[in-house]
């Protein structure tokens, strides 16, 4: 599918010493197939905007050509690996993007990291507080600068690095085996996107004919992060597709298993720092 049917315009930005922050907005006039590859940058993406529901990644250099992977709220392109990105069908969507340069992150680290296929899966679905905390910020300060925002910005930055570096190195620390398999990732991915209330870690260990134990510690070596964070952020994630609808926020709440819609804004709030209503009137105000 030729790359034309995705345009990308770079809304606002900032720019720093280490890092470059923008506002990047995405539209598809149709299905894309294009090649994503930084030499010497860390590429963060975090969406502020649900992401088209099958938006795919494939690292070609180590995966075979039928293997894609969902992008999560946030992803990582390391430095020098081509990440093949597909989409399907129209839609718009905005992130901010840091673009962190490789020494910035790279002297954090205890050595140079082997990027294996399964940190590189680990690094399409990130689900991490500190990383999500910070890339807010950015976007805040990208969208309204005020006084001192570059070197406000320059501190958020140096933060990321470090964070990004320490979880990096988490996955990296993982042992090799101790992870989970990819058809185990999947089905826990799917369950997680079926809505409803959230699923027990006894559920998920069933899913993956794994004892709950088994479950959690093969999971955050897998992706670097808890099981119940992840849970919690793919939640949110789905959320975000519901108040894209005409749904009342009522029935999204109560569709995510939410006792109450006061619940269901109090744990998206946390999660996002708007409120439903607040996010979606974001969703309508943005230009068509």
């Amino acid at each position: 599918m030729p790359e034309s049917y995705a345009r990308s315009v770079f809304e606002a930005e900032i720019a720093v010493p280490q890092a470059q922050a923008r506002i990047m907005r995405l539209d598809l006039a149709g299905p894309t197939d294009r090649i994503f590859r930084r030499e010497r940058h860390y590429w963060l993406d975090m969406c502020l905007t649900p992401r088209p529901e099958r938006v795919r990644g494939c690292y070609a250099d180590h995966w075979g050509p039928h293997r894609y992977e969902r992008l999560g709220e946030i992803f990582l392109v390391p430095p020098a690996q081509a990440l093949r990105l597909r989409t399907e069908g129209e839609g718009r969507q905005s992130s901010v993007v840091c673009e962190i340069k490789a020494e910035g992150i790279d002297r954090w680290l205890d050595g140079p990291i082997e990027w294996t296929d399964s940190r590189l899966a680990a690094c399409l679905d990130i689900a991490h507080p500190h990383m999500r905390a910070c890339l807010f910020r950015l976007a805040e300060e990208v969208n309204r600068p005020g006084a001192g925002s570059i070197v406000l910005a320059e501190l958020i930055a140096g933060q990321l690095a470090i964070e990004v570096a320490r979880y990096c190195q988490a996955i990296a620390e993982g042992p090799a085996t101790g992870g989970l398999a990819t058809w185990r990732l999947r089905r826990i991915n799917e369950r997680l996107q079926l809505g409803g209330a959230a699923p027990s870690l006894e559920e998920l260990a069933a899913l993956c004919n794994l004892s709950v134990r088994q479950l959690t510690r093969g999971f955050r070596a897998s992706r670097g992060c808890s099981i119940g964070g992840y849970i919690v952020q793919c939640r949110i994630d789905v959320a975000k597709r519901y108040l894209g609808s005409s749904e009342s926020i009522k029935e999204i709440a109560f569709a995510l298993g939410f006792a109450s819609p006061s619940s269901f804004a109090f744990a998206f709030r946390r999660a996002t720092g708007a409120t439903p209503r607040q996010f979606r009137q974001h969703l309508t105000s943005r230009p068509r």
